[in-house]
């Protein structure tokens, strides 16, 4: 019979000290997802704010402005526009017929059976 109250008693003092490691465990395992969940948080703060000067900095009128004085670029007009061809030579700039330009917009089609 001692040998069996022996027996019970590792057992149970094994089971304990397994208890106990693996509350450990546990414990430790909840710290860490809850400092990654902050890190999380951090991170997805970061990335809302890096968005919106994002978009500050990419607005039209800022990218118009920056165009203008650091590229030195202008807005297109039809005596300013070059066309070139395949081969690389310049076609020469054509104004627009004034027949193209004003004529009459073609009537509708009457659908058949329709007078």
């Amino acid at each position: 019979m001692i040998r069996l109250n022996l027996l019970l008693l590792i057992a149970v003092l094994g089971s304990a000290m397994y208890l106990v490691h693996t509350q450990y465990l546990s414990r430790q395992l909840f710290t860490e997802l809850h400092r990654v969940e902050l890190e999380t948080r951090r991170l997805e703060l970061d990335q809302d704010r890096l968005q919106v000067e994002k978009r500050a900095q990419a607005t039209p009128l800022r990218i118009e402005k920056l165009a203008k004085e650091q590229l030195k670029m202008r807005t297109t007009t039809p005596a300013i526009t070059q066309y070139v061809r395949q081969d690389g030579t310049v076609i020469p700039a054509v104004a627009m017929p004034a027949t193209a330009a004003t004529a009459p917009a073609q009537r509708p089609a009457t659908p058949r059976g329709a007078h």
